[in-house]
C-alpha cells in the first residue's frame, strides 16, 4: 500500500510503479468517474505532472497522460470537460503544500521522455461486455463483435434499409467519438476495407449510432468507444497512427426530407434553450447548404 491523497470525488494512491485512482460513487460525483470505478495509471503512461489553482478555493493536481497511452483519452480526443477528466484531482486550497509534495514525488518517478507514443495502450480499457442506448439504436460490444440494433422511432431510412449491423473488431481500423454533449454527437466505426466511402452524416451511416438528448451519455458511450479501440489495437495494426479519426469522408448531398427533419430538430433544441440564436442560424444555414 502506498500513500493516499484524497480529494473531491477521488483518491490517488501512490505506488512504486503506478498511481491507483479510486473514484467515489456519491451523488455529486461525475457519472463518468462512477462508471470507471478505479484506474491504475502506470508511471510510463504519464507525460507530466502539474499543480495549478482551481475554482472556488481549490487546487488541481493533474497527471498529464502520455499521448497514445490510454484508450479512454484517445477516444475522447480532447472533448472531455475539466470536471470529467479522470486525470485531475481537485483538492481544497489549504492542502496545496501536501499536493505539491506528492506532485514532486511523482515527477521524480516518471521515466525519461520516450519521444513518441507507445506501441500499445498502457492503461487498461473498460472491460466488455458493454452496451448503451443511442438515439437511433442500441449498441453492444462483447469484446470481439460490435452490434447495432436500430430503433424504429429514431433510425433513418438508410439504416432501416441496411438492417441491423454487426462488425468484428478485426474489420475495424478505429473509431470516431463525438461527445453527446455537442450537436450531432455520434459514435462511428471506421472500417479497414470499405468498398465505398462511408456517408458523411452519421445518421445515414449504418456503421454509426447518433446521440440525442438523454441518449448515448458520456459515461456510457465513451468507455464503450475506449473498449473497442483497445480491442482493435490488440487485433492488429490500424490504418491510422492513433486509431481515431481516419481520413475525412467525402461529402454527400442529402435527402431534402432529411434536411427538413434535422432543421425541425434544431428548432426544438433552440426552443428548449439549448441552442443560442446564433448557433441555430449558423447550423440551419449549414444544413440548407447541403441541398
Amino acid at each position: 500500500m502506498g500513500d493516499v491523497l484524497a480529494g473531491f470525488h477521488a483518491a490517488w494512491e501512490f505506488e512504486s510503479d503506478s498511481v491507483l485512482i479510486r473514484f467515489e460513487r456519491g451523488i455529486r460525483t461525475p457519472k463518468l468517474y462512477q462508471a470507471l470505478g478505479e484506474r491504475r495509471i502506470p508511471h510510463e503512461a504519464i507525460a507530466a505532472v502539474t499543480l495549478s489553482p482551481g475554482k472556488r478555493g481549490t487546487v488541481v493536481l493533474h497527471a498529464v497522460p502520455r499521448p497514445g497511452a490510454d484508450p479512454l483519452m484517445e477516444a475522447a480526443a480532447g472533448q472531455l470537460k475539466d470536471g470529467c477528466d479522470p486525470y485531475r484531482l481537485v483538492l481544497p486550497a489549504e492542502r496545496e503544500t501536501l499536493a505539491e509534495y506528492y506532485a514532486d514525488e511523482l515527477r521524480a518517478q516518471l521515466p525519461p521522455d520516450p519521444g513518441g507514443p507507445p506501441d500499445r495502450y498502457l492503461v487498461a480499457a473498460p472491460e466488455a461486455p458493454l452496451q448503451f442506448k443511442a438515439y437511433d439504436g442500441k449498441a453492444s460490444f462483447d469484446g470481439k463483435l460490435v452490434s447495432f440494433r436500430w430503433f424504429w422511432t429514431g433510425a433513418s431510412s438508410a439504416k432501416w434499409k441496411a438492417g441491423d449491423q454487426s462488425f468484428p473488431v478485426t474489420a475495424l481500423s478505429g473509431i470516431e467519438w463525438r461527445s453527446p454533449e455537442v450537436f450531432e454527437g455520434h459514435l462511428r466505426l471506421l472500417r479497414r476495407d470499405t468498398p465505398v466511402a462511408q456517408p458523411a452524416q452519421a445518421d445515414q451511416d449504418p456503421a454509426a449510432v447518433v446521440f440525442g438528448l438523454g441518449y448515448g451519455p458520456v459515461h456510457e458511450s465513451l468507455p464503450f468507444a475506449a473498449s473497442i479501440l483497445a480491442a482493435i489495437r490488440t487485433s492488429g495494426p490500424a490504418l491510422t497512427s492513433d486509431g481515431v479519426g481516419a481520413a475525412p469522408v467525402p461529402a454527400v448531398r442529402r435527402d431534402p426530407a432529411d434536411i427538413a427533419d434535422r432543421i425541425r430538430h434544431l428548432g426544438d433544441l433552440h426552443q428548449a434553450g439549448l441552442l443560442t440564436d446564433q448557433e441555430f442560424t449558423t447550423k440551419k444555414a449549414e444544413l440548407l447548404a447541403e441541398l
